[in-house]
């Protein structure tokens, strides 16, 4: 590369400032953005379908008649099924049967104990009622979205999972579909951008308002669903994608630069970051880089993703690197070294730890069954993949028994009348046996 990639090391004096600087991502929002989202909000909230029918005009340049052209019925999905490669549908159907197996093992049960007055306390899981899936469209193709998106909301028993996918100039992704299809998605509209986000979460005439709305999007789509939180939950807002790999010196050096790739091809803004004890590996992995990039069809953004946001960092041994690694919290973490499960009590901030040599992220991307969707931005520090548990609610159970209700009464009535809420007192003590 003409400009290097950072290189930093722990022990030099700047090397906190240096590595704030590095990580450093603004998320706000361009004032203009905010302005329109709103603006589609408010339309799409007051109007309904014809607000929506207007917009999928306007930006996706799609014209129709009703909303009723806009929905897909099953068979559409099942013909896009049907008609995709041979390869592609079995890979699809291998990774959604992996994801499925996975997430199945996530299912929290209900669950009820009796504590030795006979009262009864537990706790009810029930799954959403319904669901909204935001899927990218047109020229991008994000099937493996669907799956992991899709498949945790359906194990958890989500009554009705609705799917939107923009189709700018009716340009239609039957992988997409084929997904959508595998992972028995209810109804799929074939709608974008804030308006989709606005449909989800108000409901119009034609789409039903869920009670959650996940899936990636573009700036406006990741606007709008901050905008809506709170009206409907949401999963989270995504930031640009993130790979730290910690290598003990000892991978194939162009192994680790082509893991580095993986997700710097993803958009300039992303972030891969190399931590290693091996100075002299560093520069092995940075000739690697030099090497490979002019042989990648994304050669432009990885490269400008790794001269702005790159770092190979030389940390004194392993237990540092845990240390650094625990500081960035980052999305995808590959232990590239003998012992991972060594490792592993060392580290406590990830989205997703790949464990060994051969445990490449883009597999997780992919076909290996834990979700794809993690948190990013350090966001790992308080946050968890998505999974089954995203798509479920509890609700504390609280059965009093005569006797249990006398006793704990007597212990509410005091702390009730010591904050001056008398109503609560006396509700517990007409339930206390003098």
């Amino acid at each position: 590369m003409n400009d290097r990639i950072t290189r930093l090391t722990t022990t030099q004096s700047d090397f906190d400032s240096a590595l704030a600087k590095l990580l450093a991502w603004d998320d706000s929002v361009d004032h203009q953005v905010n302005e329109s989202v709103r603006h589609i909000l408010r339309e799409v909230k007051t109007r309904g379908d014809a607000a929506v029918l207007e917009f999928t005009e306007k930006f996706d340049r799609l014209k129709v008649g009703s909303m009723a052209e806009l929905e897909m019925d099953k068979g559409r999905l099942q013909a896009a099924l049907e008609r995709i490669p041979r390869d592609q549908r079995v890979a699809l159907e291998k990774a959604a049967e992996r994801v499925r197996d996975y997430h199945e093992r996530q299912d929290q049960k209900s669950w009820q104990y009796e504590d030795e007055d006979g009262t009864i306390l537990g706790q009810k899981v029930t799954p959403l009622d319904r669901a909204g899936l935001y899927v990218p469209g047109g020229k991008a193709a994000y099937p493996s979205s669907v799956l992991m998106n899709a498949i945790p909301a359906k194990v958890a028993g989500v009554g009705e999972l609705i799917m939107v996918v923009p189709t700018p100039d009716g340009v239609v992704n039957d992988m997409v579909l084929a997904a959508a299809a595998i992972a028995g998605v209810d109804r799929v509209f074939t709608l974008g951008g804030a308006q989709a986000v606005a449909a989800l979460a108000y409901g119009t005439e034609t789409v039903p308002a869920v009670d959650k709305i996940v899936g990636p999007g573009n700036i406006f789509v990741a606007t709008a669903k901050r905008e809506v939180f709170g009206v409907v939950g949401i999963d989270m807002i995504a930031g640009p994608s993130e790979i730290l790999v910690i290598c003990d010196g000892k991978t194939d050096p162009d192994w680790i630069a082509m893991d580095l790739f993986s997700q710097a091809e993803h958009d300039e803004q992303a972030q891969s970051i190399l931590i290693s004890p091996d100075a002299a590996f560093l520069d092995a992995v940075e000739a690697s880089i030099n090497k490979l990039l002019p042989t990648m069809e994304r050669e432009e953004i990885i490269r400008t993703s790794m001269i702005g946001r790159g770092a190979l960092i030389h940390v004194a041994d392993l237990k540092e690197a845990a240390e650094v690694s625990n500081r960035i919290a980052p999305e995808h973490l590959e232990l590239s070294v003998e012992d991972p499960q060594a490792m592993l009590e060392d580290i406590r901030h990830a989205g997703a730890i790949f464990m060994g040599r051969y445990t490449a992220e883009a597999l997780g991307d992919y076909c290996a069954g834990p979700n794809h969707v993690l948190p990013t931005s350090g966001t790992a520090r308080f946050s968890s993949p998505l999974g089954v548990y995203d798509f479920q609610k509890r609700s504390s159970l609280i059965g009093f028994s005569p006797k249990g209700a006398d006793r704990m009464g007597r212990v509410a009535s005091v702390l009730a009348r010591g904050e001056g809420l008398t109503a609560h007192a006396r509700s517990a003590e007409y339930r206390i046996n003098e």
